[in-house]
């Protein structure tokens, strides 16, 4: 792995810890569990396109992260879904006029987690 990827891994990482221990309360913080399994699959996608030498875009929407991917791996095509559901916690959910539930909360661990294996087996990192 590139010395210039390492960080967006680290940063990734972060944000699933952070996740999963907003989960592990009781109640759990939803909507901030579902904005860090947003940040993580966000930065591990920048930390493969970081890795792959592309231009690594500012944005936040995982779809178009995806597409920028699928030149170099086709396969990646079967994580965009899954990825692309999470985009609306980067900002939406934010704000109080939306709120995640305990359902949206477990499906974005879910889609963070798919997306985390991915892009670690690519990078050459253990799972």
């Amino acid at each position: 792995m590139k010395r210039q990827t390492a960080p967006w891994v680290r940063k990734a990482e972060a944000d699933r810890e952070g996740a999963l221990d907003l989960a592990a309360r009781t109640p759990p913080l939803w909507d901030l569990v579902c904005f860090h399994c947003q940040q993580a699959a966000e930065k591990y996608l920048k930390a493969l396109l970081q890795e792959l030498g592309a231009a690594v875009p500012r944005t936040h929407d995982l779809f178009d992260v995806v597409d920028l991917l699928l030149p170099h791996d086709a396969t990646l095509l079967s994580i965009r879904r899954g990825a692309s559901s999470l985009t609306k916690y980067a900002v939406e959910h934010r704000y109080p006029q939306k709120q995640a539930t305990t359902r949206q909360m477990e499906a974005a661990l879910r889609n963070a987690g798919r997306v985390r294996a991915e892009l670690r087996a690519r990078l050459g990192l253990r799972p």
